[in-house]
């Protein structure tokens, strides 16, 4: 890929915090390269102190880089800082809302720091997909913790974006309303947005992303599609019920063998060396009666682990 379809891109990009009193300098970037395809959901992953926050606040314009460089949409972040920062929302952690403005002013405030000519703006078709229009004229600190996140979102969105990014955006969130941010970032995409996600919610990345980077200690540890991820790891785990119920303990030569809480039998077997029939002949063998049987691929949660150490 060239440049042009990247809609972010990072190369050697570090940063470095200075000592403060007994605390040391911290190495937070060791000079990651990233590039996010344009069109694309892209899934930052990595624990905690990462530098998944730094990298966010670097585009963001809220920390000043030590080494290398950034683009946002093409522009680089120091050469064309206006350009850069318009091309990009910021839906932070923090519920950072002034508790005595009502949604529509925080939007419309938004949207003048950002130059949006009065005509172009769309604070109510956007609160309305949000599912906030009810609440345009409520003062902030009303709002429920739910509304404040899609608050978030709904700011972030004001100058019409070509990248959104998402850091942690349903921490927090109840399922429900989960699904429905998960939804309206889905019909973003669509439309064109690059969204870039971070999130401590596996299953999310999962099912969202096509393209995932897990950083750990400042550092890139793996950059993939989705798919060759899972494939990095090879076993794949039978998950068997038997048509009468299993003994407490059970041994099948050469496979891991475990009865799971529901009384299903969880075999873990690589499919490189044994076939999914081979297993199903030992478990017959073993006298065990199939009734229904599930096979499951790698989870990217192991992957997860696999690769930061966590444990």
């Amino acid at each position: 890929m060239s440049s042009g379809e990247f809609a972010l891109q990072a190369k050697g990009l570090k940063k470095t915090y200075k000592a403060m009193g007994p605390s040391p300098a911290k190495e937070a970037l060791k000079g990651i390269d990233l590039a996010v395809p344009r069109g694309s959901i892209f899934g930052l992953l990595g624990p905690n102190g990462a530098g998944k926050s730094t990298f966010i606040n670097i585009l963001a314009g809220m920390v000043m880089k030590s080494g290398g460089t950034a683009e946002i949409w093409g522009f680089d972040i120091d050469a064309n800082p206006r350009q850069a920062r318009a091309s990009i929302g910021i839906v932070p952690q923090e519920l950072s809302i002034d508790p005595f403005f009502t949604p529509g002013e925080i939007m419309e405030l938004q949207a003048g720091m950002y130059g949006v000519p009065k005509s172009q703006r769309r604070t109510l078709e956007i609160l309305t997909a949000m599912g906030l229009d009810d609440k345009l004229d409520a003062y902030a600190r009303t709002l429920s913790g739910g509304m404040r996140r899609r608050l978030l979102v709904a700011k972030a969105l004001v100058h019409n974006p070509p990248v959104l990014v998402l850091d942690e955006p349903t921490a927090g969130v109840d399922i429900e309303l989960r699904r429905q941010l998960w939804d309206y970032v889905v019909e973003l995409n669509r439309a064109g947005v690059t969204i870039v996600l971070t999130t401590h919610y596996l299953e999310e990345a999962e099912e969202l992303c096509d393209t995932i980077a897990i950083i750990d200690q400042g550092e890139v540890r793996a950059y993939e599609t989705t798919q060759n991820l899972l494939a990095q790891i090879d076993n794949k785990t039978m998950l068997v019920r038997a048509a009468a119920p299993l003994a407490g303990t059970l041994k099948l030569d050469g496979l891991d063998a475990k009865i799971t809480a529901d009384g299903r039998l969880a075999v873990t077997y690589n499919p490189g060396v044994m076939a999914a029939g081979a297993v199903i002949e030992k478990l017959q063998a073993a006298g065990i009666e199939i009734a229904d049987l599930d096979t499951r691929g790698a989870e990217l949660e192991n992957v997860f682990l696999k690769l930061t150490g966590e444990h």
